[in-house]
């Protein structure tokens, strides 16, 4: 991994009225790393995604991409700069095809339908689904439309993949096969944030994670460690990961 990091969060904070979402959060991802995000339900990790990728401006902190501030840009300029996220929920275009899907998403960096269209597939012969290409967004199982989200961001170019509970509610079979994926993401040269409550997931994919609750980073660290941390035990992971 290289020794600047591809994302740092300074200081993040966002108030919602008395409610404070993020308080004084940071931490760094290393270039090609896979770092995840965990925390109870409310504690703050998706409103830190909306900071980052410019959905929500923070009242505090900043936020540097390759070391170039990027603190309350827009959504569509931190896309373009290579950051891209997926949702909790499942955001796919129902009425066009997962090829045509696919498509807007390199719409970002060409006009030329012929070199998107030929992009597209070849994303989708990478994630799977090219056999479905012809599908409408609303024909696919839900661990397609997982897939099919990944697919549309690799369509952006992007430099940093964050993904939104993108393992959520997914059988053993298509978890394994979601995890497979990520892996290649991260071999061809993303890097990726993930946040995420399906632990086996976090466990096998990770090389450090945050945990976040109430709003606040308690501690980083690597998986292990993490699991073992009895912080972490006691505000979210429960009996279960005692050592």
């Amino acid at each position: 991994m290289s020794a600047s990091p591809c994302l740092e969060v300074r200081g993040i904070t966002k108030r919602f009225g008395g409610l404070t979402a993020n308080e004084d959060v940071s931490f760094d991802v290393a270039e090609g790393e896979i770092l995840s995000i965990i925390g109870p339900n409310g504690a703050g990790k998706s409103t830190l995604f909306n900071c980052i990728t410019g959905f929500y401006p923070p009242d505090g902190g900043k936020v540097l991409f390759r070391g170039k501030d990027i603190t309350g840009a827009s959504a569509h300029k931190i896309c373009k700069m290579g950051i891209v996220r997926t949702f909790q929920i499942v955001q796919v275009i129902s009425d066009m095809t997962v090829l045509e899907n696919v498509m807007t998403g390199a719409f970002l960096r060409t006009y030329n339908n012929r070199q998107v269209r030929a992009k597209a597939e070849e994303i989708l012969r990478f994630a799977g689904l090219y056999e479905k290409r012809d599908f409408l967004g609303t024909a696919i199982t839900i661990a397609d439309k997982k897939r099919l989200e990944v697919a549309m961001a690799l369509g952006t170019e992007p430099k940093l993949l964050m993904l939104d509970e993108a393992m959520a509610g997914l059988t053993p079979v298509e978890l394994k096969g979601i995890i497979g994926l990520l892996r290649k993401v991260r071999e061809s040269g993303v890097t990726l944030i993930i946040v995420e409550h399906v632990m086996e997931a976090v466990m096998e994919l990770s090389d450090r994670v945050v945990v976040i609750n109430s709003g606040r980073k308690i501690v980083e660290g690597a998986p292990a460690a993490i699991v073992r941390n009895p912080e972490v035990i006691q505000a979210y992971l429960g009996d279960r990961y005692h050592a």
